[in-house]
């Protein structure tokens, strides 16, 4: 498409999608990597919730949650999600909407173990989405999962990863006048080739 160029240019939307995150990265004060992750429960109800996006793989977007939760429940009824990542102080968002898998191996151990001690004995705590008596009987859980599990916890059987596998993708900048670019990239399946198609703002 001769007129997508600049910020937008490249044959990769992964790639385009990481170096927009790297320069978030560098300009926003918090969590440049949080996304609005949509869920649909079994009635068909949209759920949301803001997640931190863990690695942009190849071929795939990953975050992490406990598979007991909310999100998890609707993640594996469902197989499918979307999610926007937006960088306010780019004035940027990327819109994905994908097939979902589950990352429950050495990539999920990997990160699990990236993660700070007091965040991974967390892990083990929380029955993530289920109701808490109190914030005392939470603490009182940590204090026993650490007596349980030491210094070196290994990953929950109940904590990993999902992998949105996206069939669209949609790269947004704003423009004078609210004239944004919009560029929509869609696949039939994984490992398919890409169409890109400029959209109205």
């Amino acid at each position: 498409m001769s007129d997508r160029s600049g910020i937008f240019a490249g044959d990769d939307p992964f790639v385009i999608a990481r170096a927009w995150l790297a320069e978030a990265e560098a300009q926003e004060v918090n969590d440049a990597n949080a996304i609005a992750l949509s869920t649909v429960d079994a009635d068909g109800l949209p759920n949301a919730r803001m997640v931190l996006l863990k690695d942009i793989e190849d071929d795939a977007f990953v975050f992490y949650t406990n598979y007991g939760s909310a999100k998890a429940e609707e993640l594996d009824h469902a197989g499918k999600a979307a999610f926007v990542m937006h960088h306010k102080s780019l004035r940027r968002q990327v819109r994905v909407r994908g097939l979902i898998s589950r990352e429950d191996g050495p990539a999920a151990d990997a990160y699990y173990g990236s993660r700070s001690l007091k965040s991974r004995l967390g892990a083990w705590a929380s029955r993530q989405s289920q109701p808490l008596a109190s914030r005392s009987s939470l603490m009182a859980k940590v204090a026993r999962v650490t007596a349980e599990h030491g210094t070196a916890p290994t990953r929950p059987p109940f904590w990993g990863g999902y992998r949105i596998d996206p069939v669209e993708i949609e790269f947004w900048a704003d423009g004078p006048f609210r004239l944004h670019d919009r560029f929509r990239w869609t696949r039939s399946a994984r490992g398919a080739d890409w169409s890109v198609t400029r959209l109205n703002p």
